[in-house]
């Protein structure tokens, strides 16, 4: 059995199959050239690494082993082959990024090369092969409402041909030092505790509370990092909500409405891990071709700013709400979805930034990267998609509906606590008396802003627009709505009376 992100027993339909085939062993197997990618990151290898450790008392108690082995899967598995043949590999069915998805299309190689079976199982409620969206919903419900399957009673566990060698440190497999300090700890036993406070308690905070930094890191289910390397199973997330949902006194009516938009989200969550399951070059590349040379890319050289992409990993762009998210992401390896999603815009458009690096920086940053849902909303936040409304979100705006008296901006950027009020959203705006009376000096205290906000977000909107505009633009946009778009019509909003065509609505 080969485990990958997918790191628990419970409701592991390939432990299940494996388990009546006869002995078996479980390996879990470091990668080399996966953790060397530019998505990966020292804080997802050690999460990684606490989740095994989780994963190894599970199989303990069980009478069995877990093995981690480090190689190349196809190096791995040829070599355990040659030592102890075997017959079938179990594994779930992992949409990746563009390198784990090549390195399975080898492993099938391999195993048809030497008469392996190979039987994957889905994770989630993603369907592989799926030729139109027309049915993904009703295939995504049967998905959630199958029983979980719980840990078999007896497994015949068979021993490794060789001695177990502990797993390479951070350092060894060429991992950055720079780690968040107070990310969240992986394994399935943290998992589920935070999985009972979100529905017993949290969830109330849900709705409403999950747009403000300030009320989101207890709002928010937190719950992505586990889903993300499978210490829990969508399926058990999704039955545990609508079973709390079932117990609900009458009265409870924030708690319920908590949950149904958390299970909407679960929803949302498989909806666009599919994009990249059926077009796994989004990726690296626009979902509209159309868009291509739009923003210029790194490689290119003319037009890349390299100095706007260092104020804003750095947290320097002089925007308060701006850099007091990258602080907190640096801290912590998390953000809400709002955000998030004004981090992007701000990339995209005053910044003028290709989403690929700034991608590649957030999938490092983010510790629930889950690279479905990430590679999609880059590219529906940087408005490449060619189906989605374009969405920017003002900085200072965010500010004054999220964090209106700035505590979450003085929190995370000490020098912000000397600025007077009045100066709070906009402090590059501070006269040098002002400046001189609180003790902080715009320029170097505070940075000021590489760009004039308004200028260049309206230059930018109006790139976009006019590329939109074009006839051959709009003509190849309904071709990727029958492929990617969503074929559920969500409740409207009382801001929208319609969602946009081919878009899940997020005003939940």
């Amino acid at each position: 059995m080969w485990l990958k992100r997918d790191l628990r027993l419970h409701d592991h339909a390939p432990l299940v199959s494996a388990a009546l085939r006869g002995p078996l062993i479980c390996v879990y197997i470091v990668e080399p050239s996966l953790w060397a990618t530019p998505d990966a990151a020292r804080q997802h290898y050690g999460f990684v690494l606490e989740s095994l450790r989780d994963l190894y008392r599970a199989l303990r108690v069980l009478g069995g082993r877990l093995h981690v082995l480090t190689g190349e899967a196809v190096e791995v598995f040829e070599r355990l082959y040659r030592a102890q043949p075997f017959e079938a590999l179990y594994s779930h069915e992992e949409t990746g990024n563009w390198p784990s998805y090549q390195r399975d299309l080898a492993v099938g190689r391999w195993c048809r090369s030497r008469g392996v079976t190979w039987r994957e199982f889905p994770q989630f409620g993603v369907v592989r092969r799926l030729a139109d969206r027309d049915t993904w919903h009703g295939r995504w419900e049967a998905f959630v409402a199958q029983p979980c399957l719980p840990v078999p009673g007896a497994i015949t566990f068979a021993p490794l041909p060789w001695a177990d060698v502990p797993p390479p440190s951070a350092d060894a497999l060429g991992l950055a030092p720079a780690a968040p300090p107070h990310r969240q700890p992986g394994g399935r036993s943290a998992g589920m505790a935070v999985l009972e406070a979100f529905l017993g308690e949290r969830s109330g905070q849900y709705r409403g509370g999950i747009s403000s930094p300030l009320s989101a890191p207890t709002a928010c289910s937190r719950l992505s990092p586990y889903l993300a390397l499978g210490c829990l199973s969508l399926r058990e997330v999704v039955q545990a909500t609508r079973r709390q949902l079932a117990d609900l006194p009458p009265t409870a009516d924030r708690r319920r409405a908590g949950l149904t938009a958390f299970i909407s989200r679960l929803h949302w969550h498989c909806h666009f891990i599919q994009k990249l399951e059926s077009e796994p070059e989004l990726e690296f590349r626009n979902l509209h071709r159309g868009y291509d040379g739009l923003r210029p890319a790194p490689e290119e050289g003319a037009g890349w700013n390299p100095a706007h992409f260092e104020a804003l990993v750095t947290g320097r762009t002089g925007w308060p709400l701006v850099d007091a998210c990258v602080a907190m992401l640096h801290d912590t390896g998390w953000l809400n979805f709002r955000m998030r999603a004004m981090l992007v815009s701000v990339a995209s458009y005053p910044l003028w930034l290709h989403w690929r690096p700034v991608g590649e920086w957030l999938a490092r940053a983010f510790i629930d990267y889950e690279p479905g849902i990430h590679w999609s909303q880059m590219q529906m936040q940087a408005g490449t998609t060619g189906i989605n409304t374009t969405r920017v979100y003002n900085p200072i705006k965010q500010a004054r509906d999220h964090d209106p008296k700035g505590r979450f901006v003085r929190h995370w950027l000490p020098a912000m606590a000397r600025v007077p009020d009045a100066w709070l959203f906009e402090p590059w705006r501070m006269p040098p008396d002002v400046q001189a009376r609180c003790g902080v000096r715009v320029g170097i205290d505070i940075p000021e802003p590489p760009v004039d906000l308004e200028t260049a977000t309206r230059e930018a909107k109006a790139r976009v627009h006019a590329l939109r505009a074009q006839p051959e633009i709009r003509a190849a946009k309904a071709a990727i709505v029958a492929r990617h778009g969503s074929r559920r019509r969500p409740a409207t909003s009382r801001r929208t009376k319609r969602p946009p065509a081919g878009q899940l609505s997020l005003d939940i």
